[in-house]
């Protein structure tokens, strides 16, 4: 695979922190520029991020000296690179406003935001779920006027626990799902340090998040029809989210009611059994094994199990009959890797090996 020159917008943030961290000696992509606000711009990314660096490994010694570019001189930024992660945080028309900037100045965005995460040509994409929804990218060139520029999106962090377990028991027609989520701090971009408030507590609310968690696997389970994607009509969802004393690892409590009910023998069978796209093309962050399913009545758990195959696994436990519905089980991913920025970095390698930035 040839190498990509890349680059972070919103490096400065948890997750465009996360982004270096994973870029430090990725085999395909080559961290050339980091870009922030106006207020970070013209420091060294060291001085920029100063005490506030997140990661529990140190700031990789290839970004200390490089300087932080203002990520609203968007020529200046995609003359540098051949494409870009984004992460920031800005109001919604915002970041839609300053990613369609970039693609139209014919530079990729891979996004991390929701902005565009149902704009209708943009695909929104779990490699492993719907990597077929990047066939919308030249539909969406078409209406932007570009001919290497476009917006690619991936999904919110929690459905990366649920989803994927529940994808390849569609060939039972399922019909109804009930969610709840238990969200790590570090989806909110705090540390302990930094939420006093979550201490000893359960936030029972976190904006826009159970919105999301209902309408986005709809999308990924959608089809493209002409010049957009067409999300599915089913299942149903109802989710909660809650916001729970955890630093890293979103994890589910799904039941569900299926059509055609399956044994719970073939269920694990079809976790076991599943692969995607980004296992078939080896892409270089592809877990070997995406689902995984643990026998012990207690596990998964975040402190143990969610830095699986590099923290791109997701892990199951606990399948069992259910009284209301079909089954119940729990599931755990982590919310900054497979979630955030690794699920930007496996789209981004789909994009590559599929000749998107080329």
């Amino acid at each position: 695979m040839k190498q990509y020159n890349v680059g972070v917008i919103g490096a400065t943030g948890m997750v465009g922190q996360r982004f270096i961290t994973l870029l430090e000696n990725h085999p395909w992509f080559n961290l050339v520029a980091l870009a922030a606000s106006a207020r970070s711009a013209g420091k060294t990314y060291e001085e920029a991020v100063g005490s506030r660096w997140l990661m529990k490994t140190p700031m990789p010694e290839s970004v200390k000296k490089m300087v932080v570019l203002d990520a609203a001189k968007v020529e200046e930024v995609a003359a540098k690179v051949d494409f870009v992660f984004c992460a920031v945080n800005m109001k919604k028309d915002e970041i839609k406003a300053l990613e369609e900037a970039y693609a139209k100045a014919e530079c990729p965005v891979v996004s991390n935001n929701s902005a565009h995460r149902f704009t209708p040509d943009v695909p929104m994409v779990v490699p492993e779920i719907n990597a077929d929804h990047i066939d919308i990218i030249p539909a969406q060139r078409k209406r932007l006027g570009t001919k290497r520029g476009f917006v690619a999106v991936k999904s919110n962090c929690s459905l990366q626990s649920y989803v994927p377990a529940l994808h390849p028991l569609r060939k039972y027609g399922i019909s109804d799902v009930l969610v709840c989520t238990y969200q790590a701090i570090s989806g909110a971009g705090k540390t302990f340090e930094t939420f006093p408030d979550i201490l000893d507590n359960v936030i029972p609310y976190i904006g826009g998040e159970e919105e999301k968690s209902e309408q986005e696997p709809l999308k990924l389970w959608g089809h493209i029809e002409g010049d957009k994607i067409v999300s599915a009509e089913s299942p149903r969802f109802t989710a909660q989210c809650l916001r729970v004393p955890v630093s890293d690892g979103h994890m589910g409590a799904v039941f569900v009611r299926f059509e055609n009910k399956p044994s719970k023998e073939e269920i694990l069978q079809a976790w076991k059994e599943f692969h995607g796209p980004a296992q078939d093309l080896e892409l270089p962050s592809a877990p070997k094994q995406f689902l995984h399913y643990f026998e012990e009545n207690d596990r998964p758990q975040p402190k143990l199990d969610r830095m699986l195959e590099n923290g791109m696994a997701v892990s199951i436990g606990r399948l069992r009959e259910d009284n209301q519905y079909d089954y119940k089980f729990v599931c755990l991913s982590h919310n900054t890797l497979r979630g955030a920025a690794g699920g930007a970095v496996l789209l981004a390698e789909l994009l590559a090996a599929k000749g998107y930035f080329d």
